[in-house]
């Protein structure tokens, strides 16, 4: 997993690239490189941030006006200089740059080494430049009828490749970027000072917002004349342009110290623009939830929460039973797909490969797939039979915050639709701006920074919740763990005598997640959790004498897993504060899964 940035065109190459690079630190790395090309082909990398790697590798020195960029997230081979891209040929002439996994990298690898080649790194990645030159040379430097040898020599190398890729590839002498995406997210950009290729469209969009994204299995040939695009076969094919329609600053910072704090306080407006659907479409879906012989809901890390919390109001609302499965464990469920099963496929960047491999495998069958994404021309975005935009605006900082909550009023959208009254949610929603605001504000602030301070230092925190509750309660340990490294899960308050009780001890954190339908239950969950020496946090709209400290909420009844989350993003990044961690870019995380 990883970015991936390139540019030709009639400006000098390696300053955009570095602040293409620097847009795409978002999505995690461990390492950066750059190459160039101009009469010889330069390549500057190494392990660290692109701040740094600016001054000590001296980016920005390289000439021409062709490049290509990579952001590192190591999934083969350790973190090293040698295993960053870009990759190279034993000649140094040919530089490429891939994220995904080559699957028979190890018999491509075992071959080209008979035949003499010499590798560098432990990547999967490298077999690829070094496949290129072995086609080179066996076709003796002649030209296919549809381009140069060396455009043929990548298309020839991309075609034995098994996997999930997105090259860009470089040669010395070559005023040219040959690309290919399969399985792996990739959009080529349009500008009048060059061509730009990116792993999503925010990198280069203070170049241009006029963008195509590629189909897959596509071939693009990129020079300073323009670019080509072409089918598998390398057919050439016309690509569609669309125009980008949120603004640059909506992916800066602003006034805020993170991405973070920026995109909780947006949610009082994000989840009102999860309401602004096209509601024949929305209502075209209840009909198909309404005829269909099962219903699935696949998703990952937060939004496989936002789909648990959808089941409850499924079944407490509309009487409805619905499957939710994690997209990396669907292959299990498979044979249950029928050309009447209905699948709801949820992933904020549309390009999360576990999600993306349970779809193709729903299509195989017949069934039908409503998307449910943030990002318009992503993987997801294309491959439903129908689709759902969350509308939240570009989501930075690697946590999911606003987009959580937007897809929890997408599930109540729909669960209202099957009603008949899809407007009551939206107006539910309306009402509670203010609300959402108050749970951001300043001083609430302050009340969770003084609760992140005695929490900062705690090896363990618990959260238990019923029903709707317990759903907040996963969302919540996850914000937690992720951003504060602290040991934080959550349960089901009937299930603490079944074992949680047993890790329970003087002083330990307990979150206790309140509504007015639960009350009695969980307050005496809590009684448990008490009087085994724990330190009870509840969260709900009134006080029991039964917590030690009380986060203040309203009572929003099936809206509450909203509410609720909120001021537990919140304290996980006051959490993160606290113990001087980045809570944009936590260690080990990528804000978009693309590989298996």
């Amino acid at each position: 997993m990883c970015g991936i940035f390139g540019y030709v065109g009639s400006e000098n190459a390696s300053p955009i690239l570095a602040r293409g690079l620097k847009n795409l630190e978002y999505r995690g790395y461990d390492s950066v490189g750059i190459a160039t090309v101009s009469t010889r082909l330069e390549i500057r990398k190494g392990v660290g941030k692109i701040d740094d790697a600016k001054e000590r590798l001296r980016l920005e020195e390289a000439r021409g006006n062709v490049g290509i960029g990579h952001t590192r997230w190591a999934t083969h081979g350790t973190v090293t200089a040698e295993n960053s891209h870009p990759h190279t040929d034993c000649r140094d002439e040919i530089a490429i740059i891939h994220n995904g996994i080559i699957e028979n990298y190890y018999e491509i690898k075992k071959r080209l080494l008979e035949r003499g080649h010499r590798f560098s790194s432990e990547t999967d990645s490298e077999v690829i430049a070094h496949l290129i030159e072995d086609n080179l040379s066996n076709r003796g430097g002649a030209a296919s009828s549809n381009g140069s040898s060396f455009e043929h020599a990548c298309v020839r190398a991309f075609q034995e490749l098994r996997g999930s890729f997105a090259v860009l590839a470089v040669r010395q002498g070559e005023d040219k970027i040959v690309a290919v995406r399969k399985d792996s997210p990739l959009v080529v950009g349009l500008a009048e000072n060059g061509t730009f290729f990116a792993s999503d469209v925010a990198p280069f969009l203070e170049w241009t917002k006029d963008v195509v994204y590629l189909e897959n299995h596509d071939l693009v040939v990129a020079d300073r004349a323009g670019v080509r695009f072409f089918d598998q076969d390398f057919a050439e094919v016309k690509r569609p342009v669309s125009t980008v329609e949120w603004d640059l600053e909506e992916a800066r910072k602003g006034n805020f110290d993170h991405f973070m704090l920026k995109e909780i306080t947006e949610q009082a407006e994000t989840i009102q623009r999860a309401c602004v659907q096209d509601m024949a479409v929305v209502e075209r879906i209840a009909s198909m939830i309404r005829s269909g012989f099962g219903v699935f809901f696949i998703a990952c890390g937060s939004s496989y929460h936002a789909c648990l919390t959808g089941s409850y109001l499924f079944s407490k609302v509309a009487n409805l039973h619905v499957n939710v499965v994690l997209a990396s464990e669907f292959e299990n469920y498979e044979h249950f797909l029928t050309d009447r099963t209905l699948v709801f496929a949820v992933s904020q960047s549309g390009e999360t490969a576990d999600v993306l491999e349970a779809v193709r495998a729903a299509k195989r069958r017949g069934s039908r797939v409503v998307s449910i994404t943030n990002v318009m021309g992503s993987s997801l975005s294309r491959e439903g039979d129908e689709l759902l935009l969350m509308n939240s605006g570009p989501e930075i900082c690697v946590l999911s915050t606003k987009t959580y909550t937007s897809q929890v009023v997408m599930m109540a959208l729909l669960v209202c639709s099957l009603k008949g009254d899809p407007e009551e949610c939206v107006q539910r929603v309306k009402g509670l701006y203010m609300d959402i605001y108050n749970l951001t504000s300043r001083s609430m602030r302050e009340r969770l920074k003084d609760l992140a301070r005695d929490l900062a230092g705690k090896d363990h925190i618990y959260m238990i919740g019923r029903g709707l509750q317990y759903t907040t309660a996963l969302e919540a340990a996850l914000k937690v763990k992720e951003v504060s490294y602290i040991h934080t899960e959550a349960f089901a308050g009937g299930e603490l005598k079944h074992g949680p009780l047993a890790l329970i001890e003087e002083g330990t954190p307990v979150f206790v997640f309140v509504s007015r339908d639960n009350e009695d239950r969980i307050v005496s969950n809590a009684q448990e959790v008490k009087a085994r020496g724990g330190f009870v946090i509840g969260v709900s709209d009134w006080n029991s004498p039964v917590f030690d400290r009380w986060i203040k909420v309203p009572d929003c009844g099936d809206l509450n897993p909203v509410i609720q989350a909120i001021p537990m993003q919140v304290l996980a990044y006051e959490l993160a504060i606290q113990k001087n961690l980045d809570p944009d870019k936590p260690r080990n995380l990528a804000k978009s899964v693309t590989v298996l």
